[in-house]
């Protein structure tokens, strides 16, 4: 759905249905409240503004006690549908356990192979960094990667291994966006496309080398690969990835 133009409640000012806050006066307007798109939502509406689901969003009471990796300031429990995430009040980012993640993004590849793939549509930029920093997991505190989701998805989060992800505002919806439109699949092909160009990159070198040596040429240089790229693991993978 398009962004509509509605009012500030607290000003009055226009503002739009996808703005965070009000630029007059900086009264918070949206959240994250819909189940099946994750998008930021516009307070005291009834429907997601971007796919038409009805809104779930409730505020859970909880002792958590974990900081957002971002602002250092503690995160709120909230309850997105199914979904139990960590919401930082100040800059809207998200932190998802990894089982919670998992089961957002089956469904919703679940949902694109039933429904058919939707046509992607523009979704929000989500925070701009001036400059990179890595962010601290806010259960271990160890930093955590910045990580491309699905490889070709060009959201990047960051990701700590043990115990979740953490996603700036807009950052969730753009993923689901990704997942909807049939992305995950696409992710798949060009993987197994890039895999194939690699073999093909090993095989034509091996084969250099092969010619090299039948005429008495022996090249002081190796061929040296990840063993996960060549030989029979190669192919291993390639097979595991068409099926």
């Amino acid at each position: 759905m398009a962004a509509q133009t509605l009012s500030c409640p607290m000003c009055g000012a226009p503002a739009s249905s996808e703005a965070s806050q009000c630029e007059h006066c900086g009264a918070r307007l949206a959240t994250v409240a819909c189940p099946s798109c994750f998008g930021m939502i516009f307070q005291g509406a009834k429907f997601c503004s971007h796919c038409g689901a009805p809104v779930d969003r409730t505020e859970v009471d909880s002792a958590n006690l974990q900081r957002c990796p971002r602002c250092g300031i503690s995160m709120n429990t909230v309850a997105i549908g199914a979904a139990v995430l960590l919401e930082c009040p100040k800059c809207e980012g998200l932190w998802v356990d990894g089982t919670t993640l998992e089961q957002i993004c089956a469904e919703r590849e679940r949902q694109a192979a039933v429904l058919g793939v939707a046509q992607a549509t523009t979704t929000p930029s989500g925070f701009v960094e001036d400059k990179i920093r890595y962010l601290p997991c806010p259960v271990c505190r160890k930093l955590m990667n910045r990580v491309n989701f699905a490889h070709y998805s060009n959201v990047i989060v960051d990701v700590c291994k043990g115990h979740g992800v953490f996603l700036d505002a807009g950052e969730l919806h753009q993923i689901v966006v990704f997942l909807q439109s049939g992305g995950l699949d696409r992710a798949r092909q060009q993987q197994i496309a890039d895999l194939k160009e690699e073999e093909d990159r090993l095989r034509g070198l091996q084969r250099q080398q092969t010619m090299l040596a039948d005429h008495g040429f022996h090249s002081e240089t190796e061929i040296t690969t990840d063993s996960t790229w060549t030989g029979m693991g190669l192919l291993q993978l390639l097979e595991q990835l068409r099926k």
